[in-house]
């Protein structure tokens, strides 16, 4: 009986596979000796067949495999199901005794994956009693014979063959959208083997990642310590199919109908007003900074250079502005729709954290790497919320990773550089919360020179007052609550697929680029200025040249194009401009000047040194105490009281002067 069931389940198989011929060969092609097959294929032709599968899901899947064997397509074949109905869906902390051997499909982030080492996964025993064949999975590190044949016998069993694959093992730990309240995450042990751990497979199963693992559940006994087996049992799936939940933007596949889509978009005159709209449409206003954070995911072009040098291709952008703005809306927005986007928050965030920690190996017994946030989304997106309450520590290790895009970790025995070629989108508040009107905007923002230099824009965003604005604003944000949204928008799943089409483009400048851009880089350097000292102010250095050069080759992806045209450049221009008005401009010289960034303005530099050379002078006729009536004497008209008392305290500050009595000052 036993017999003719299993012919019949063979049987059955081969009407399946004959009726699906055209798309089982169409997944042969992609993989060598894998066959994928859709589960709504199977139960749309034989119900009792997709029944079977889900209930005893080995012995099925070895008498389809077999039947497809026979049927000559492809030799020796593997077959690995996608698309499970969501009835199999099971957390990690569900899963019970009842779910044994059978197909379960669990979703996590991948904690921690072993080397690659070939491994018998089975070995098949003979019982020379009465003769059955048995077959023990091999999960432990020591080999294991049968515990028992169910005709009583319990040792001595003949040998037969062992199977010897490549395996892997993961760990996989629920995420944390899927707890409640003060739960801890539970981790299971996953087996990979064969396809599953080829290189191209294995990227995608890194620490850090996302996966859904469909598997079959299996027992592994825990060993005790006198050789014995405990009655208790450990847990293990062995994958049959891996689905990556986040893909890069290379992964993502484009069918000939979106193709089609978004070769109408980019046709359309209106298309980057179109796209800019479709980020964070929820929120009202903010044209510059959306259009900035659109190209921030089309992203410059990445080029080594002809000293071998590599110059970066993405894009860095600082939002800092009042609370209540929708900053933590539009990060979370853009980490939603960027390929491997992650969101993390500032106080929360550590050094370790965003780059790699070195972390005890509890199963190596050694030193192993943990991946931080910056080094998972390579080539992808980090929104850092809140920058500005991480430690200045912590805000330093992120230096390396923005310009070089690596990390390098020298900590135990380990020395390794890892790659992080990723975008940061990063917001935070003024340092005292809200922006002061009175007070220049670059000493408001609590973060080093050093750091600000490498945002390629940023945008100071102020909640002023205006009638206007706040009633469209009220109107924009009642509609989403009232639930009568209809906007002209670009689905985000039409927009990922436009930004992974357009990387495709490696668009380089066309000469009225590169005139354009050199015009504007050249005329701003050598304004000109109306400050009474020698010292000019820069307004501009060779980094925010190379920022143009990003954002207008972002410009030309989003119309399709290889070429690079004045027009990209300009709006590229334009942008900076934008963000430039905001932070780098001296009102005082109505010049612009990149060191108001970093703290003191030059024209204001141009007075601490005036001071300086003052006082010098001073000391030479009136001995080492200067009285500071006669310092401003000296200096006359040109210099007001207050710029006077800043470049005294500045002077001080640095340690150039110090007041030994009131109304005094003497140089150190």
């Amino acid at each position: 009986m036993e017999l003719k069931k299993a012919e019949d389940i063979i049987q059955e198989s081969k009407n399946f596979l004959e009726a699906y011929k055209k798309e089982i060969g169409k997944s042969i092609r992609e993989g060598e000796k894998i066959v994928y097959i859709d589960f709504p294929y199977i139960s749309e032709f034989s119900p009792s067949l997709s029944e079977k599968l889900l209930e005893n899901p080995e012995e099925t899947l070895a008498y389809l495999e077999t039947a497809l064997g026979e049927s000559g397509l492809v030799l020796n074949p593997r077959i690995r199901i996608k698309e499970v109905p969501s009835s199999i869906d099971t957390k990690v902390r569900e899963i019970r005794a009842k779910h044994l051997d059978k197909f379960v499909q669990i979703e996590g982030i991948v904690k921690q994956a072993s080397d690659v080492l070939p491994q018998v996964v089975n070995a098949r025993f003979e019982c020379p009693t009465c003769g059955a064949i048995l077959s023990v999975l091999q999960i432990d590190k020591k080999f294991r014979e049968p515990a028992r044949c169910s005709c009583g016998r319990k040792a001595q069993f003949n040998l037969l063959s062992k199977e010897m694959v490549d395996a892997q093992r993961l760990v996989i730990e629920e995420s944390p959208d899927m707890l409640e309240g003060g739960e801890q995450p539970r981790r299971i042990n996953v087996f990979l083997k064969e396809d599953l751990v080829d290189p191209k497979m294995e990227e995608r199963t890194t620490p850090g990642s996302r996966v859904k693992v469909l598997g079959v559940l299996k027992e592994v006994p825990r060993p005790l310590q006198a050789g014995a087996i405990s009655t208790l049992f450990d847990l293990a799936i062995e994958a049959n199919y891996i689905t990556p939940l986040e893909e890069t933007f290379e992964d993502l596949e484009i069918t000939e109908e979106e193709e089609k889509q978004i070769l109408e978009l980019a046709a359309d005159p209106q298309v980057y007003h179109r796209l800019t709209q479709s980020i964070a449409p929820s929120v009202y206003g903010y044209d510059k900074i959306k259009e900035s954070i659109l190209l921030q995911l089309f992203s410059g072009i990445s080029k080594v250079k002809s000293d071998k040098g590599k110059t970066r291709g993405d894009i860095h952008i600082l939002l800092v502005g009042d609370p209540g703005v929708a900053k933590s809306v539009i990060l979370k927005f853009t980490a939603g729709i960027a390929a491997k986007g992650r969101y993390v928050s500032g106080k929360a965030a550590t050094a370790a954290g965003l780059t790699a920690a070195v972390v005890k190996d509890e199963f190596l017994r050694g030193w192993s790497l943990e991946a931080g946030a910056m080094v998972l989304s390579n080539k992808g997106l980090v929104c850092i919320d809140e920058i500005e309450k991480m430690s200045e520590h912590d805000r330093s290790t992120m230096h390396e990773a923005m310009e070089q895009q690596t990390v390098t970790i020298s900590k135990a025995n380990i020395q390794a550089t890892l790659r992080a070629e990723t975008s940061v989108l990063a917001a935070g508040n003024p340092k005292l919360g809200r922006f002061d009107p009175y007070s220049p905007i670059p000493q408001q923002i609590d973060i080093s020179p050093a750091l600000l230099s490498r945002f390629d824009v940023i945008f100071i965003i102020r909640d002023l007052p205006n009638r206007i604005q706040d009633e469209a604003i009220a109107s924009h944000v009642l509609e989403e609550h009232v639930q009568k949204v209809v906007r002209d928008v670009i689905p985000p799943e039409i927009l990922r697929k436009y930004v992974a089409y357009a990387k495709r483009f490696k668009p380089r400048l066309s000469d009225t680029a590169v005139e354009e851009i050199k015009s504007f880089y050249i005329n701003l350097r050598n304004q000109s200025t109306r400050t009474d000292s020698d010292i000019k102010p820069i307004p501009i250095t060779a980094r925010q040249l190379e920022a143009i050069i990003r954002l207008s080759e972002a410009c030309a992806k989003i119309r399709l194009s290889d070429k690079v045209e004045s027009k990209d450049a300009k709006r590229a221009i334009d942008l900076l401009k934008f963000s430039m008005q905001q932070v780098g401009y001296d009102q005082e010289t109505q010049t612009f000047d990149i060191d108001r960034i970093g703290g003191i303005p030059s024209s204001k530099r141009g007075k601490i040194i005036n001071v300086k050379e003052t006082i010098s002078k001073l000391e030479s006729r009136l001995g080492k105490l200067i009285p500071l009536e006669e310092l401003k004497k000296e200096l006359g008209e040109g210099m007001s009281e207050t710029d006077l008392e800043e470049a005294i305290t500045q002077l001080s500050k640095s340690g150039d002067i110090f007041r030994p009595k009131k109304g005094y000052i003497q140089k150190l």
